[in-house]
């Protein structure tokens, strides 16, 4: 009697996994008589080939060259329910033909290469893609790009003046006001255009007397919480945030004071 023969028989399990890896076989297998011993020998063999066959078609898949990603263009006369718009970007006059429903937001992004406006909830929430229009703060995501025809647009790339950084951009970063740097463009927007509502007076929510106006607000922490409250910072960088805007609006150096617990 070989060595074969006295190999323990297959189990159940084992004739299952036969039935199901070669249905119109397993008669003629279980005729042969197949043992434990028989089983491991293929199964470890054919599991060689599938890793193999699976290997060199990873190798295949991975060292194939990737195809050129082609450019996004705009074709007016395919655009459906398309509109002139004529408007000044950071200054510039620009002339557009974009659909009717289309956003502000994606106007910038898609049509003019303007990318510092980013694009996070979409839906208005998040702030990260404020731009002034017309000296106000917007969200360009909830603004249609048709309702700007002859309305001037200031983005993040027109804040500084040449290589002359803004004083809200220089006290963000003497203050850390960013991290990820994602919601930062839509943050300075916001910061500059508050600023010009205290000018003016604007009152806010957490302004004692709504019917008394006297001149420019003073922007106390308060305040410039509520006013900013509708960009959201995911890294938390809320604290420095305010002290750039309250030291940029103060004029005077403003010293954080931080409580260790």
């Amino acid at each position: 009697m070989n060595e074969d023969d006295q190999s323990p028989q297959l189990t159940e399990d084992e004739k299952k996994l036969f039935e199901d890896l070669m249905p119109e076989d397993l008669a003629e297998i279980m005729d042969a008589g197949v043992n434990r011993r028989h089983f491991l020998k293929l199964m470890t063999l054919t599991g060689g080939g599938m890793l193999a066959w699976q290997s060199a078609v990873a190798e295949q898949v991975l060292t194939r060259p990737l195809a050129p990603t082609p450019p996004v263009t705009f074709n007016p006369e395919t655009i459906e329910n398309g509109v002139n718009v004529a408007l000044k970007i950071n200054g510039a006059p620009q002339k557009v033909t974009v659909d009717s429903r289309m956003t502000l937001l994606d106007t910038l992004r898609e049509k003019l290469d303007l990318t510092g406006s980013k694009k996070g909830c979409d839906h208005g929430q998040c702030g990260a893609c404020t731009v002034i229009l017309d000296g106000r703060r917007v969200l360009s995501c909830l603004t249609l790009a048709a309702s700007c025809e002859g309305k001037s647009v200031k983005t993040i790339e027109g804040i500084a003046q040449g290589n002359q950084l803004h004083p809200v951009q220089t006290a963000f970063i003497k203050h850390d006001g960013f991290q990820c740097g994602f919601c930062t463009p839509g943050q300075i927007c916001s910061a500059v255009a508050l600023l010009d509502e205290a000018k003016n007076g604007d009152a806010s929510y957490v302004t004692e007397d709504l019917r008394k106006k006297s001149g420019p607000a003073t922007l106390s922490k308060e305040e410039i919480r509520e006013r900013m409250s509708g960009n959201i910072c995911r890294c938390g960088a809320y604290p420095n945030i305010v002290a750039a805007i309250q030291e940029v609006h103060s004029g005077k150096a403003v010293e954080q004071n931080w409580l260790l617990v």
